[in-house]
């Protein structure tokens, strides 16, 4: 049985702390209809999408890196499908290919442009943010002609991608499951993970303990690029239309959930549990404000104040892990 010493040094357990107070506060404060089946559903549908991109951008932090470019991959994979199966009417099948293809060419682009250029990933990324942002503006209005395609899927693409459980829950809650439980196994349970935990606590240590950490960087970089550009693309099917100006708001909100979740910026430090946590606790807090009885005027304001309490208190409690030592026994004489 593990010591409580041993469970406080988790990466996960100030995480665990967040969610439970901030799932109690809007349990008190947002009525019955915060934990409905409808209540439930509107912070979990967030969460998966959310969580999808999330979890790689975990890895990445993990690592020593950022990527600001989900930002704009979300949009621009939307476009993609829906300009190639919406406005030229080829099969979605080739837009879902090609709306993930993009994903992980520009996975790649990031991961060798930090590689070849010594750059700090957030310099590449930013600038990868803006050049694809232009990109997908430019080209739909000249391939379209509109900044928003409609898009027309069919029914199994529909119920892999874009369909609603019950009404209320998206289908996306199975692939972000789906992608905890690959993701869980890799950190944890494989040589990959080690080399990702090794990279971000020196990098130059683990390349010259032979670890491959160019091939690790890129693959992780398209990783991200690969997520970001599915939930893109399942936006488009749920929705049956893409919007260039769509997807802004997972630049700063996946990073957010990654940092509530432990995970230190500073890389080598974090978990695939807390990643999980601490999306779901930007979840709740992103939605249950409004079944409060709060002025939804300062709705941005409380949602800031208890985001930032929530990682205070994860630092603290992650700080005191750290320095926990057990005092050594008094030899007998």
């Amino acid at each position: 049985m593990p010591s409580i010493g041993s469970l406080v040094r988790r990466p996960e357990v100030g995480s665990l702390i967040g969610m439970i107070v901030v799932l109690v506060f809007f349990s008190i404060f947002g009525g019955a209809n915060f934990m409905s089946a409808g209540g439930a559903a509107s912070w979990l549908n967030v969460a998966s999408e959310l969580g999808i991109i999330a979890l790689p951008i975990g890895l990445l932090m993990i690592a020593g890196h950022l990527d600001l470019s989900v930002g704009s991959m979300v949009p621009a994979s939307s476009m993609t499908i829906a300009i190639l199966s919406g406005h030229y009417g080829l099969p979605i099948i080739v837009g879902i290919l090609a709306a993930l293809g993009l994903g992980l060419g520009v996975g790649f682009i990031n991961g060798v442009l930090v590689i070849r250029t010594k750059v700090p990933s957030f310099v590449v990324t930013l600038a990868t943010l803006f050049a694809l942002a232009g990109l997908t503006l430019g080209l739909s209005v000249i391939l379209s002609g509109s900044t928003s395609v409609a898009l027309k899927s069919g029914p199994t693409a529909k119920l892999l991608f874009g369909d609603y459980l019950g009404g209320k829950f998206e289908v996306t809650l199975f692939w972000w499951i789906a992608a905890i439980l690959i993701v869980g196994f890799i950190l944890n349970f494989s040589r990959f993970g080690n080399w990702i935990l090794a990279m971000g606590g020196d990098a130059v240590s683990a390349r010259n303990a032979g670890i491959p950490t160019d091939r690790v960087t890129i693959a992780l970089f398209m990783s991200s690029g690969l997520c970001a550009s599915f939930v893109g693309m399942s936006q488009a099917i749920l929705y049956n239309s893409a919007q260039v100006a769509a997807g802004q708001s997972f630049i700063f909100n996946s990073i957010i959930a990654v940092v509530i979740g432990g995970v230190l910026l500073t890389g080598g430090y974090g978990s695939v549990v807390g990643i999980v946590l601490g999306t779901l606790t930007f979840a709740i807090v992103n939605q249950g404000i409004f079944y409060t009885g709060f002025d939804a005027n300062w709705a941005s304001l409380i949602i800031g104040v208890l985001l930032l309490a929530a990682v205070l208190m994860n630092n603290t409690f992650r700080t005191v892990a750290l320095t926990y030592a057990p005092r050594a026994k008094p030899r007998a004489r």
